[in-house]
């Protein structure tokens, strides 16, 4: 079995909701993040065996993220992409897949990641394609239904966490 080598991490700058990045797209932040990556690192983009990208909030950003991110980074379009959904998790499991693949010997150079905007993450209106017909219809706000709610408890992700931390006794010092 290959060993694995994380050779460089990158990240961009964390912003605030609706403040400085409200109007980059996921898409370009990731792009800014590849781009960069490559450069430090030396690696040509015709060396890459594949990007895998995480991204939750994807109503609106295009099909898979992932592909856009490398094609916009310059990464020929041979070398195949794909996008992880597991929500908070994403961007880790698409380093866990990206480990394992260069592991088995499938890939020797992966660019794994995450990237997501909630800044942008638009509101959707499900009866709005073929008409509410009568009386009021309801607008989705993506980021709160997609991103932040758990979809069987109905529960915002915060009070899951409290949850798990009250079932378990885990105190803040330990999680930090």
């Amino acid at each position: 079995m290959k060993q694995v080598v994380i050779v460089a991490a990158k990240r961009t700058a964390i912003g605030s909701f609706g403040g400085v990045f409200k109007d980059v797209s996921a898409v370009d932040l990731g792009t800014t993040v590849v781009k960069d990556l490559l450069e430090q690192t030396g690696v040509k983009p015709e060396q890459v065996d594949e990007v895998i990208f995480g991204n939750v909030l994807q109503a609106g950003l295009g099909q898979n993220v992932a592909r856009q991110v490398a094609i916009h980074s310059g990464i020929p379009q041979e070398v195949s992409s794909f996008t992880v959904n597991k929500v908070c998790g994403s961007g880790l499991k698409a380093v866990q897949l990206a480990a394992q693949a260069i592991q088995c010997g499938a890939a020797d150079i992966i660019i794994a990641g995450g990237t997501e905007n909630m800044s942008q993450a638009p509101y959707i209106m499900p009866k709005a394609r073929f008409g509410a017909r009568m009386g009021d219809t309801q607008l989705i706000d993506t980021m709160v239904f997609d991103g932040l709610t758990d979809i069987f408890s109905k529960q915002h992700m915060g009070i899951t966490a409290e949850n798990i931390v009250e079932k378990y006794g885990f105190n803040r010092q330990e999680l930090d």
